[in-house]
């Protein structure tokens, strides 16, 4: 037997070479899925609007990405971007925490809000933002949806909000960021008032006081699939039930079997669904709307 059918060819990888070609590569180059851990590259994950092609995992997505992948291109128009939270209580740290979160998210807040056109049609719009102390609703947040909610009364425009909050009212802003989920609520019934139509999009997650108020409030409610929906986290809500749940409880599907959503939707259907709602409602779209008016 010939002696160079056992001996290596080439010579073995050491460890501090291994680690050298594992430095090399690009942070952001992969993106693990946080349900099935499988790697996935990050610019076919943004490509398929970041939902895992093995498990179909909606990933989280930004509050900007959240309004590119819904509203007409170039369409969006920011409002009240200069409103800036301040510190009422004096907590310990709070003004660097937010300088800490601005820096890290580019956003001023856990909210963007604006106008924009779906489909043609205008709306108003408020997306929230998990990467901002978990999308909490301080005042600033509660007050930059409550003035989409009352832009989108004066205009006679139906109004989109999406959820991604798994935080409720902000501790650091105590009662004034309680008192949120009664402004936006009552913005809401304002709308309703109106004869307006108020979509609500959950997400990933939707929790606590953002549910407990303007999120479960909206004339159509979608939702993502397996989106985590409650008023507490899991382990909080099975220290509380007396029975075991199932394994969906407080999911997107379990919210849908009980009637406290309208439908789940897959996200690369939720502009054309939101958009086959406001044709139901009776939404127009601004061409329609500039010839009704030329035609009075």
């Amino acid at each position: 037997m010939p002696d160079g059918w056992f001996r290596r060819k080439q010579p073995a990888i050491s460890r501090r070479s291994l680690q050298a070609r594992v430095q090399a590569i690009p942070d952001g180059l992969w993106t693990p899925c946080p349900r099935c851990r499988e790697l996935l590259f990050t610019r076919e994950l943004e490509k398929n609007l970041k939902v895992c092609k093995k498990c179909s995992h909606h990933l989280w997505l930004t509050a900007p990405e959240r309004i590119a992948l819904l509203l007409d291109e170039g369409s969006f128009v920011e409002r009240d971007g200069n409103l800036r939270t301040v510190d009422p209580l004096r907590f310990p740290k709070y003004d660097e925490k937010l300088a800490r979160y601005q820096e890290a998210t580019g956003m001023a807040e856990a909210v963007l809000s604006g106008e924009g056109e779906l489909l043609g049609m205008p709306v108003s719009m408020a997306v929230t933002d998990a990467r901002f102390i978990r999308g909490s609703m301080g005042s600033v947040v509660g007050e930059r949806i409550t003035r989409a909610i009352e832009r989108a009364i004066e205009r006679e425009i139906a109004v989109i909000l999406v959820s991604g909050s798994g935080g409720g009212a902000r501790m650091e802003e105590g009662l004034l960021s309680l008192m949120q989920m009664a402004k936006t609520s009552g913005a809401l019934a304002r709308l309703q008032q109106a004869g307006l139509l108020a979509v609500v999009v959950l997400t990933d997650q939707s929790m606590a006081g953002v549910l407990a108020s303007w999120a479960s409030l909206g004339d159509v409610i979608l939702a993502e699939p397996g989106a985590r929906i409650g008023f507490v986290g899991e382990r909080v809500s099975q220290q509380a039930q007396v029975t075991k749940q199932s394994a969906e409880y407080q999911t997107s599907e379990f919210q849908l079997k009980h009637g406290m959503v309208d439908m789940v939707c897959h996200r690369k259907d939720l502009r054309e669904s939101i958009g086959r709602v406001l044709q139901f409602a009776g939404v127009v779209k601004r061409e329609e709307r500039l010839e009704a008016a030329h035609a009075g």
